[in-house]
């Protein structure tokens, strides 16, 4: 055998089996755990190009329940946590997702058909977004309460707190920002969230569960379902222990139907059609949350 035959047949130095990838899995987030859907279904994730990137949880009504009484279970601690500690904690997402903002930029990129670097622009503005709603934790009761002159000798203070469990439909067609632009702010002020994360485009809001299960936030305050948001929907504006229901991800033609719902138990209901690459403002941060007024007497 002629010697370069040999060379060419001969496996490169230290040379082993060809690696398989390892496909990822992407599952539900409820409860700090990440379970498949109890219906065990799921759906097929194409990429803006319209190749197949995944598989993905598909959410039954069930998921949806479940992941309502997981909020329940962590709104005490999470509503009860100091306001300093919640910005602490969510600063410690951003720090998380910077820290994987390869993976996510390659994550949106396929999702949202954008070039390399317009994909890492994207994840640094989502870190931007946390760390901005971070640094209102501790602030917002400040800005947004007041003292209050009365005709008596009381002091009288209004003060905003968390309105409970807030259902939350990420924007349809932005995969990670839209998703922590909507979410952020509602988790900030104390409320516990169910996040359905867009039908189309849900694998970076999976992967940014995993963040989440490894940056401190306490298990079932933040749920994140993928799935049918025409399923999804109803279920959630009628479930009677969700508090309230941000529809910014539901189309508009669905809306007054959930409306409808969400009015069984008085839910608030909110809407931010808005280009989430904007610079952020309070307004979604007055969104869910109630304001109390407190009495006392001077003196005592």
């Amino acid at each position: 055998m002629p010697e370069e035959s040999r060379a060419a047949k001969a496996p490169a130095s230290g040379a082993g089996p060809s690696h398989l990838d390892v496909r990822k899995t992407y599952k539900l987030f409820i409860g700090g755990a990440f379970p498949r859907s109890e219906s065990g279904r799921s759906y097929v994730v194409r990429g803006a190009d319209g190749s197949h990137l995944a598989n993905a949880a598909h959410a039954s009504r069930k998921d949806a329940r479940d992941a309502v009484t997981a909020a329940r279970s962590a709104l005490s601690g999470w509503s009860g946590a100091t306001a300093y500690n919640r910005g602490q904690v969510i600063y410690r997402v951003a720090e998380m997702l910077e820290g994987r903002s390869a993976q996510f930029a390659g994550e949106v990129a396929a999702a949202e058909g954008l070039r390399p670097a317009a994909a890492r622009r994207v994840v640094e503005t989502a870190v931007d977004r946390l760390v901005w709603y971070a640094g209102w934790a501790d602030k917002f009761a400040q800005v947004e309460g007041a003292s209050n002159p009365v005709a008596g000798p009381y002091f009288n203070f209004s003060v905003p707190e968390p309105t409970g469990i807030v259902a939350v439909f990420a924007p349809q067609m932005s995969s990670l920002l839209g998703f922590v632009s909507v979410v952020a702010p509602v988790v900030v002020t104390g409320n516990v969230v169910v996040a359905v994360a867009s039908e189309a485009r849900p694998l970076p809001a999976a992967s940014f569960a995993e963040v989440l299960a490894t940056a401190d936030v306490p298990g079932g305050v933040l749920n994140v379902l993928t799935g049918t948001t025409s399923e999804l929907a109803p279920v959630l504006a009628a479930h009677m222990d969700v508090d309230g229901i941000d529809l910014t991800g539901v189309p508009p033609e669905a809306r007054a139907e959930l409306e409808r719902l969400a009015a069984g138990n008085l839910k608030r209901v909110a809407a931010f059609d808005d280009d989430f690459g904007r610079t952020p403002g309070r307004g979604p941060l007055r969104a869910f949350v109630e304001t109390k007024t407190v009495w006392h007497p001077v003196g005592t």
